[in-house]
Order: C-alpha cells, then sequence, then structure tokens
C-alpha cells in the first residue's frame, strides 16, 4: 500500500532581521493539550491525480479560508513523518492576519466508540512563529523544511 501524500505551504515573512512562519495548531481532541509538536506546515492529503503544488494551495484556501497569497512559490521538497506519511511543502512569502482566518472542519466519532459524531477545525488555531520558536512547536518531522527555507533565504538553520 502507497504511503498517503500531503502537500502544503509553509507561509513566511520578513521581521526582526529574521523570518517568521505561519504555523497550525492541528485541532481536534488528540491534539487540545499539546503545544510542542503539535504545530504543522498549512497542508493536506491529496489524490495522485491533483498533483502537490495544487493539493497545497487548495489545502491553504480550506484550512485557512483565505486565499493563497501571490508570489513564487519556493519548492522545499519532502518529508516522510513518523507514521509514513510523506509530506511535500513549498515556501511562500506573504502575511496574513491569524484572527482572519476561517478554520475548515472535520467529523469523528467522540468519544471513540460512542457512535457520536462531531465536528472539529482543521487547525485551532494559527499564529507566526520566529525561527527558533518554530522548531520547537513544529511536528518532528516537518522540522527538515524549516532548516530548507532557511538555507533558501540564506539564514542560519533553526
Amino acid at each position: 500500500m502507497a504511503a498517503k501524500q500531503s502537500a502544503g505551504i509553509l507561509l513566511f515573512r520578513r521581521a526582526d532581521g529574521g523570518v517568521q512562519v505561519l504555523l497550525g495548531h492541528m485541532g481536534g481532541p488528540f491534539w487540545a493539550r499539546k503545544d510542542a509538536g503539535a504545530w504543522s506546515v498549512v497542508k493536506g492529503e491529496y489524490a495522485p491525480e491533483e498533483g502537490p503544488e495544487a493539493a497545497a494551495r487548495r489545502e491553504f484556501r480550506e484550512e485557512l479560508g483565505l486565499p493563497v497569497p501571490d508570489g513564487e512559490p519556493l519548492p522545499l521538497g519532502e518529508v516522510r513523518q513518523s507514521g509514513g506519511k510523506v509530506v511535500t511543502a513549498w515556501a511562500l512569502e506573504g502575511d496574513l492576519d491569524p484572527e482572519a482566518v476561517v478554520p475548515g472542519t472535520f467529523t469523528m466519532e467522540w468519544p471513540r466508540g460512542s457512535g457520536t459524531l462531531r465536528e472539529f477545525p482543521e487547525l485551532d488555531r494559527v499564529a507566526w512563529f520566529g525561527a527558533e520558536e518554530a522548531a520547537g512547536k513544529i511536528v518532528k518531522g516537518q522540522r527538515a523544511f524549516l532548516d530548507r527555507l532557511a538555507e533558501r533565504l540564506g539564514l542560519p538553520p533553526a
């Protein structure tokens, strides 16, 4: 069976002599009380016929409820997360107000085995982080994207 594939956009802005990246805190009951390692690139799964960059743009709009900022995306390549999912990401310079985000939702049975379906936000909050803080917040398997962005921009790794 092929690994699940996901694609996303790591939005960044220049600030205070460095960069800040926009990360989303994963929604739902499993992540509610976690902070370190519970933030992610804005991303989502896609089928092979869609293609990763188109999926990254679609997921950005779906998960944040905002358009993808104009600009030329910088490819950051792929990573394989601990669960086996392959994530492809692009960095894009832009800015947005986290307060303007209208998150997409998903439905799951909760509590497990209860037969009750509940709706949760895909991302329960989004925020800007400097490189060092982002390195402690982002899912471990995605940390390489931060290093690759720093390298592309000629900055020291986080």
